[in-house]
């Protein structure tokens, strides 16, 4: 009986802890102080409007004439891609032949520039193995 009683007890314990005034304040709503005079003062949360860093680069051997591309550029260059995706700003390009897979990640260099191509990756359609990039940049450019 006396070990229910401790168990009563510090579940109580536990439970008090975790109680408080049940409001909940969100992000956005204003913050309201009461300074020692009375007065109420009014704090507004700042907006988060910070400039994303700019994009890295790839610089491997064998993107030459890709990186640093639109994507009106990289369509003259390889055809209708089979992919356009847009995330935000960013936007990816697939193009794809029988020998690999093609995507180009364009990234605008700073907000409200027209994207550019930054980084590609390329693999083989059948497996998704990877392949040397100059040789399916090549490959797709003679199609």
């Amino acid at each position: 009986m006396r070990h229910r009683a401790l168990l009563v007890l510090g579940l109580g314990l536990l439970l008090s802890a975790c109680g408080g005034s049940g409001k909940v304040q969100s992000a956005s709503q204003p913050t309201v102080t009461r300074p020692a005079t009375g007065a109420a003062s009014v704090r507004r949360p700042r907006p988060q409007r910070r400039n994303p860093p700019p994009p890295v680069v790839q610089a491997v051997p064998g993107v030459e004439g890709v990186i640093g591309s639109s994507a009106a550029s990289l369509t003259r260059l390889f055809g209708t891609p089979r992919l356009d995706v847009w995330e935000g700003d960013a936007r990816k390009l697939q193009f794809s032949g029988n020998d690999c897979v093609l995507d180009v990640f364009l990234y605008p260099a700073a907000p409200g520039q027209e994207p550019r191509a930054t980084y590609v990756e390329t693999r083989r359609p059948a497996d998704g193995r990877d392949v040397e990039r100059a040789a399916c940049i090549t490959a797709l450019r003679q199609r």
